[in-house]
């Protein structure tokens, strides 16, 4: 059976490259292994959940070229969840448990101050009817709890090999909030089941999950067996810091609003953490060759916003007319020519750069002239029409004969008085872009 991958993620912030790095692993999985890449949106939260954050996701997927070939969302399937639910009442699989947050804080802390482990006390298995009835009275609202059963819980994981955990050492997960809807951790296993997943790929934040995963998996008549795990280290930031998207910690859109490339993103993401070098691709396809889950390290890598930039200003200096075409017309930048980007793309640390490169040769500016006898000078001995790649040298081997400068000194004045600015692009490239007319314009003001 072809391997069956899914990208989880509840729309309840913005994506950021620890979410992404996810989805792109998953896709390039599904992709090396003539997989299925699912998306599934977690969105049985409605206190935090919004359509915005719902729409972004597929924004952000649909830019980084990362394409499901099925998509759910967990919302349209509450009926399956709840026949789940009574299922498992049935058996006696689920209790009700009515601590307020407060209580089971108090319980986590008075453990740990005695120095065990947080573990949930069960001891809402043993509430009298009287006590039940009462706390009714005070309307409190149960939330509902799966019973661990106990013994080891074991399986292979794709990325750290054999992993094994005691049941008895982890609290009986929520499976059920107070307002009756389902916890992640249900409606995750039931789809997982559902959809015939094969493999699920993700951040080492889960690793006790899966092993609660595996006995609800089973409970709810799937075979374990046919489940396979894979935990990865999660990306830490440039200090160390934990990534987390409704802090907007490096998302996704504000880096395609500073102007990343995403082939820059998939690149780096593919590499991190991992032994390969990271190279610039141009085509996901191109990942998939290199890459292999056995090869991601078990430290957390730290994401570089240095290293991304110098990443995405090496696609942008050997990218292609034809493949940069389409990205600038997504920029109303339909007018560059062929030959004005493979002059100007040496230069370009955003892709929108070269809208103002081209305004600085074909639309006015402010010329600055601080020496105006030189720019006369300079202006006099301007070589001949056509000009060609060599007219730079020759005009300013002209004019370093002429007036003796050399240097900055020389070549300073003439990028000020043709392009207003201090720094940019190599001078002969500009000198034939803004052509002869302008040329001699700019040295008359």
């Amino acid at each position: 059976m072809s391997p069956r991958v899914r990208f989880a993620p509840s729309p309840t912030g913005l994506l950021h490259v620890g979410n992404a790095r996810t989805a792109l692993v998953n896709c390039l999985y599904a992709k090396k292994n003539n997989g299925i890449f699912i998306l599934r949106l977690d969105d049985t939260d409605a206190e935090r959940g919004s359509e915005t954050y719902a729409e972004g996701i597929h924004q952000d997927l649909k830019w980084l070229g990362i394409i499901h070939q099925e998509y759910y969302r967990q919302s349209d399937h509450l009926e399956r969840y709840q026949n789940v639910i009574n299922k498992l009442e049935q058996v006696g699989r689920l209790y009700p448990c009515y601590e307020t947050p407060e209580e089971l804080d108090f319980k986590r802390k008075r453990l740990l101050a005695q120095g065990r482990p947080p573990i949930y006390d069960r001891s809402s298995r043993n509430l009298s009817s009287e006590q039940m009835e009462k706390y009714m009275q005070e309307n409190r609202k149960p939330h509902w709890r799966f019973f661990l059963n106990p013994g080891k819980i074991t399986w292979d994981d794709l990325a750290h090999g054999p992993m094994e955990f005691d049941a008895e050492k982890l609290s009986d997960p929520i499976l059920i909030r107070e307002d009756g809807s389902p916890v992640y951790t249900l409606s995750s296993v039931v789809d997982d089941l559902d959809m015939k997943i094969t493999h699920v790929i993700r951040g080492n934040d889960h690793i006790s999950n899966t092993a609660i995963q595996i006995q609800l998996y089973e409970a709810i008549g799937g075979t374990p067996a046919d489940l396979h795990f894979g935990h990865l280290p999660l990306i830490a930031g440039e200090q160390g810091e934990s990534l987390s998207k409704r802090l907007g910690s490096i998302s996704l859109q504000s880096l395609r609003e500073e102007g990343i490339d995403p082939m820059a993103i998939n690149s780096y993401l593919a590499s991190l953490g991992t032994s390969n070098e990271v190279k610039a691709s141009y085509y996901l396809e191109a990942l998939v060759t290199d890459f292999d889950l056995k090869k991601f390290g078990q430290a957390s890598p730290k994401f570089s916003l240095d290293v991304l930039w110098r990443l995405n200003e090496k696609l942008l200096h050997n990218m292609s007319f034809e493949m940069a075409r389409p990205k600038l017309h997504a920029l109303n930048l339909s007018h560059i020519t062929e030959s004005f980007w493979n002059a100007m793309r040496g230069n370009l640390k955003k892709i929108k750069d070269i809208g103002h490169y081209w305004s600085v040769c074909n639309e006015s500016i402010t010329p600055v002239i601080e020496d105006r006898p030189f720019i006369l000078t300079a202006k006099s001995l301007l070589p001949d029409t056509p000009w060609d790649e060599f007219t730079w040298q020759k005009w300013t081997d002209a004019l370093k004969e002429q007036t003796g400068r050399q240097g900055k000194e020389l070549f300073r004045p003439l990028r000020l008085a043709l392009t207003g600015e201090e720094h940019g692009p190599e001078m002969k490239k500009l000198l034939l872009a803004i052509g002869p007319e302008k040329t001699i314009e700019r040295l008359s003001v």
